[in-house]
């Protein structure tokens, strides 16, 4: 009857489908606003009018200016379909609208239509027309809304809506259209017990089918709702039906035609109320409703993730085309207390729900699943099989029919029912939005805006998880008067997480469900499942998840694809494996007494392959004696040091979290030496915040050691960190104790001394600066490390050009970078050449600049250096635009910017130089 989509939704939730994209992120007073505007639409709503509506007697003294706003964003939110306006005129506001835009409208045009073909005579026609516009129906008109003038609206709308649905299962009956209205009028009298003219149509429908006991029973439930509730009889037409029926005659059909149909389910569980997000989702799965569309959609995901809650929702939502029926069957796959349901006992369950006779079911899989694919011929009926186990649990139970829709959750990938062709939908957890509006949609908003910060606690601490919301919104409602905040505290600790998310009921309780997944592993399994609760960081590789358990590499890929396959694992990026939280919470549970066994020998695995790797990147750096690995342990391979900065950086959340669980475990040698082995990589990527951390938790450690030396190094790398922060009294503190430490330590004076350089130049001290790197010189040159004092030149060459000692810098900068070359440190390279860059550029030589900045860019990108590359392509683009080269410059303060952005530096100054270059 229409041509395209409704733009406005009100048959519901109000929602809006501006240029078919739905939107129903709608907060309640720009909703309102929405609402009454379409209460008169093509017509100018008096601004007074909506504040009046909106804010009642007491409007706040921004009413009108709020008001404003509101309309501002409509507008905004509408601007995609071209067929809407929203403008402000004559003191108020004019939504213009074509005619049939909003579903109500619609609705009530279909109505009028069925109507009248019923009262033509046309019973089929105006059944159909009825039953379109039934279907427009998504709960409570104007759901959520509450101002005056649309609850009256609303009101109006449900009363034609039960009317037309009286009339339309009348207008069936007349049309001999079977018995699919009885669960449907239950519903409705569920909701409407006193009106009558529904039980009469129940008594029709129920007698029509045959069911003259059951006919006869609803009459005897009317009559004692009327007795009990306002003390009268039914009324004069519902005796004489009951009178008709009691005599065994009836001027309406027969019951024997009927009893022959096709038996309608509705069996579809209740749809939560309080349905919030999975946008996505919902979109995907509307695909299975287009002709030629996935027959089998595949719903997965770990315990508590809101697959059933998606299901039920959608399924709702698209029952109507589904008018033939819908089946729904628990197959109880990870049911903590009872095995998985045969797919037999499921399939004749299917059938006795069909109407066939139990005796006429014949014995054996093949032949039951043979006449189940024969009943479902030819019929649109939509199968929701909740909780399945496998795959092979539910191959016998899809239908053989293109006309038929499937949808299947488990916490199984179900990855054989996605080769055969089913459309793959593994559910993610709630967004920090979503799980925000969840919260206040369950709780009210005033009670979330009052506290904000006890709100984003919660959803940290449930990370995501619908259950885990879904118990804690529930706690809170059943406790109005407990603070928010007093709910998040016992969230905030992983030891009791689970227990302030206990519910005496198992269907809701978070252990009892995550149990439920565990008991369907195998030995091995299970054993590595708890094991990886001990792994430090958010992800972990099969290289460490070998080592958590001593398990070999093969064996440990093998049992991790298992784990998720099950979704108690995700592979959040090839070969890097995360758990949910409370998942990882779950299994620190129940691995209490091995975790101190595990963590020690991933500790292990990432101390070794991280020398390794140290060693790769810094070959001239001055070694740690590391002890020997643990028989069993695996080591990543890493060829070269290209592939150690790949594993760096892959690792380095874990590294940087294994710091930390070596410090917790009192493994104060791994964890100084870890530190160690993280710095150079953190140096070359710039991330101060990160060196500052692990050598602040080394120093710790090796204070708890009494180990001087390491102690010297902590405290030296770590004021170089303070350095580089700009935390300078911090890092001078941390030097004068280093000094103090390291009278007697060889090289160790020397590299503080070099990092009281750096500290001395930053601050424009520059003869200070100097006379501490020519110290170091002095020790690097009495022990023959040249490394170091090609790096001591440098710090000095770099100062004299800060200095404006240009020709001074050069020199020692070719002294630096001969060394440099001889000893193949292409590091200290890089950092040469840029000092080198810069002496030039101040002495106005831009050409030599150019090229020693260029040559040193190649080589920090060859190193994988960014920090370093950013600084130096931002003297490039410098010199650059004082050649007069613009587009060279852009591009060079482009490129540094793009970096600094990689790294999560500050790019403001960069990009204002990129903005002055033209």
């Amino acid at each position: 009857m229409f041509a395209d989509a409704a733009v406005f939704l009100v048959l519901g939730t109000v929602e809006t489908h501006a240029a078919g994209r739905a939107d129903r992120s709608w907060t309640a007073k720009p909703q309102a606003l929405l609402a009454l505007l379409l209460l008169k639409p093509n017509t100018v709503v008096n601004r007074d009018w909506l504040v009046d509506q909106m804010w009642g007697d007491a409007p706040p003294a921004t009413a009108v200016s709020t008001l404003r706003t509101y309309a501002y964003r409509l507008r905004q939110r509408l601007r995609a379909d071209e067929r809407i306006t929203l403008r402000s005129k004559g003191g108020g506001y004019l939504l213009e609208i074509p005619p049939d835009a909003v579903d109500a409208a619609r609705f009530e045009a279909l109505v009028a239509v069925g109507r009248a073909a019923v009262a033509a005579g046309d019973h089929a026609g105006g059944a159909a027309a009825l039953r379109e516009g039934l279907r427009m129906w998504r709960g409570p008109a104007f759901e959520g809304v509450d101002v005056p003038a649309v609850r009256a609206r609303a009101q109006a709308l449900d009363d034609l809506r039960l009317e037309a649905f009286e009339q339309c299962v009348r207008a069936e009956l007349e049309a001999g259209q079977g018995i699919g209205e009885v669960s449907e009028l239950e519903a409705e009298i569920a909701g409407q017990p006193l009106r009558e003219s529904l039980w009469h149509t129940l008594m029709l429908a129920l007698y029509r089918a045959g069911r003259q006991g059951e006919a006869l029973e609803a009459y005897r439930r009317l009559h004692r709702v009327l007795d009990d509730e306002l003390g009268i009889r039914p009324s004069a037409q519902v005796e004489e039906l009951h009178r008709q029926i009691l005599a065994g005659r009836s001027s309406e059909p027969g019951a024997a035609e009927v009893r022959e149909r096709w038996t309608v389910p509705r069996q579809l569980p209740a749809a939560t109320t309080h349905f919030t997000g999975r946008t996505s989702e919902l979109a995907e799965l509307d695909t299975l409703l287009a002709d030629g569309g996935p027959a089998v959609a595949a719903l997965s995901g770990t315990g508590g993730i809101g697959k059933s809650t998606l299901a039920f929702a959608w399924a709702h939502r698209a029952a109507d085309h589904f008018p033939d029926g819908q089946l729904y069957c628990d197959l109880r796959g990870f049911d903590p207390a009872a095995a998985p349901v045969d797919p037999g006992e499921a399939i004749r369950g299917l059938l006795e729900s069909l109407g066939t006779a139990s005796e006429s079911i014949p014995i054996g899989l093949d032949a039951q699943a043979a006449l189940y694919r024969s009943r479902l011929a030819g019929k649109r009926v939509l199968l929701v099989l909740d909780n399945a186990r496998d795959a092979a649990q539910v191959r016998p139970l899809l239908p053989g029919s293109a006309t038929c829709r499937v949808l299947v959750t488990s916490r199984d990938r179900l990855s054989g029912l996605v080769v055969d062709g089913a459309r793959a939908l593994p559910l993610a957890e709630l967004s920090a939005d979503d799980a925000r509006a969840f919260l206040r949609d369950r709780l009210r908003a005033d009670r979330t805006e009052a506290e904000p910060e006890a709100v984003q606690h919660i959803i940290d601490a449930c990370a995501g998880l619908p259950l885990a919301l879904a118990v804690t919104a529930a706690r809170a409602a059943l406790n109005p008067r407990f603070p928010l905040a007093e709910l998040a505290a016992a969230l905030r600790e992983d030891a009791h997480r689970l227990d302030a998310l206990a519910d005496p009921d198992p269907a809701v309780d978070l252990r009892t469900v995550l149990h439920g997944s565990y008991r369907a592993l195998d030995g091995p399994t299970a054993r590595l499942f708890r094991l990886l609760s001990a792994h430090p960081g958010p992800a972990f590789t099969p290289v460490s998840a070998a080592a958590a358990a001593a398990i070999p590499l093969p064996q440990a890929e093998r049992l991790l694809t298992a784990l998720t396959r099950l979704n108690l694992l995700a592979e959040a990026a090839p070969r890097q494996y995360a758990f949910h939280d409370l998942v990882r919470v779950y299994a620190a549970e129940l691995a209490a007494d091995e975790r101190p066994d595990a963590a020690r020998r991933v500790l292990d695995h990432y101390l070794q392959t991280a020398y390794a790797a140290a060693r790769l990147v810094n070959p001239l750096r001055d070694p740690i004696a590391v002890e020997p690995p643990v028989p069993g342990i695996p080591v990543a391979d890493l060829p070269d040091a290209d592939a150690a900065m790949a594993w760096f950086t892959a690792e380095h959340p874990a590294l940087l979290a294994a710091v930390e669980l070596a410090a917790a475990q009192r493994l104060d040698v791994q964890c100084w030496q870890l530190a160690w082995c993280l710095h150079d990589y953190l140096h070359r990527r710039g991330r101060r915040h990160d060196q500052a951390a692990v050598w602040r938790t080394a120093l710790d450690a090796t204070r708890r050691l009494g180990d001087r030396a390491a102690q010297t190094r902590a405290l030296r790398q770590l004021a170089q960190a303070h350095v580089h922060l700009k935390e300078f009294d911090t890092a001078r503190t941390h030097l004068d104790e280093a000094l103090a430490l390291a009278d007697d330590l060889g090289n160790d004076r020397a590299h503080t001394h070099q990092v009281y350089g750096a500290l001395a130049s930053v601050q424009g001290r520059h003869a200070e600066s100097i006379e501490h790197n020519r110290r170091a010189i002095d020790h690097y040159r009495a022990t023959g490390h040249r490394a170091g004092e090609a790096g001591a030149l440098n710090s000095i060459a770099w100062v004299q050009s800060q200095a404006g000692d240009h020709q001074a810098a050069l020199g020692s900068g070719a002294a630096a970078l001969s060394i440099m070359d001889e000893i193949g440190h292409r590091a200290g390279q890089a950092a040469t050449l840029d000092s080198l860059g810069l002496a030039h550029h101040r002495l106005g030589e831009h050409g030599r600049a150019v090229e020693r900045y260029e040559q040193a860019v190649a080589l920090y990108r060859e190193l994988d250096a960014r920090a370093g590359e950013a600084a130096t392509l931002t003297r490039l683009g410098d010199v650059q635009r004082a050649r007069g080269e613009t587009a060279a410059a852009r591009d060079a303060f482009k490129r540094a910017a793009d970096l600094l952005d990689e790294l999560g530096h500050d790019a403001s100054r960069v990009r204002a130089l990129l903005r002055d270059a033209g």
